[in-house]
């Protein structure tokens, strides 16, 4: 993985044009509203909800990135703004149906979700595990989600389904949770 996002994205780098596991097999179950995009580079989730005529957010820190979205964007109705999330959440978001945060590690936005979301929606969630930080040799890196931990939502959400495993030759995790009243 690259280290370093914006010279990675302004060389024309790109993750792929497909959308992750997580989003091709359960946005489908997305209730009606707008969805949030965390850290969604170029935008290869964000175009595949927003083809089916949901507004959608897409925060990203790459500059390049949210260029290339916007551009890809079209007359969809996707949003992409420049956001360092490492900072935490502009003020003020709420009501989206659906929140997704892929290959993108930030465990401190976990607990925010549930305010992120109407009742009934959906946080999708999927990434390397920490058996691709060893393979990779990174163990010690935080940016891999440890065995189990995309199992044991936060609090305020239920876990819908998920799993771990390789697949692609890598070692991923993936989950669905939903917002409880």
């Amino acid at each position: 993985m690259p280290r370093d996002w914006e010279a990675f994205y302004s060389a024309g780098g790109s993750i792929g044009i497909e959308p992750v596991f997580v989003v091709r097999y359960y946005a489908h179950l997305l209730p009606p509203g707008p969805f949030l995009d965390l850290a969604g580079g170029t935008g290869r989730n964000a175009l595949f909800v927003a083809r089916s005529g949901r507004e959608v957010l897409l925060l990203e820190r790459s500059r390049a990135a949210v260029a290339a979205a916007r551009a890809a964007a079209g007359g969809l109705p996707l949003t992409a703004r420049v956001w360092d999330l490492e900072k935490g959440l502009p003020e003020g978001l709420a009501g989206f149906a659906g929140v997704l945060m892929s290959y993108y590690v930030q465990r401190s936005l976990l607990p925010h979700f549930p305010a992120l979301l109407v009742n009934g929606g959906l946080a999708l969630v999927e990434g390397f595990g920490r058996a691709e930080a060893k393979r990779r040799g990174r163990a010690g890196s935080p940016h891999y989600w440890e065995e189990g931990e995309l199992l044991l939502p936060p609090p305020g959400m239920r876990l819908l389904a998920g799993g771990e495993g390789a697949w692609g030759g890598r070692c991923r995790q993936w989950a669905v949770w939903q917002k409880v009243p």
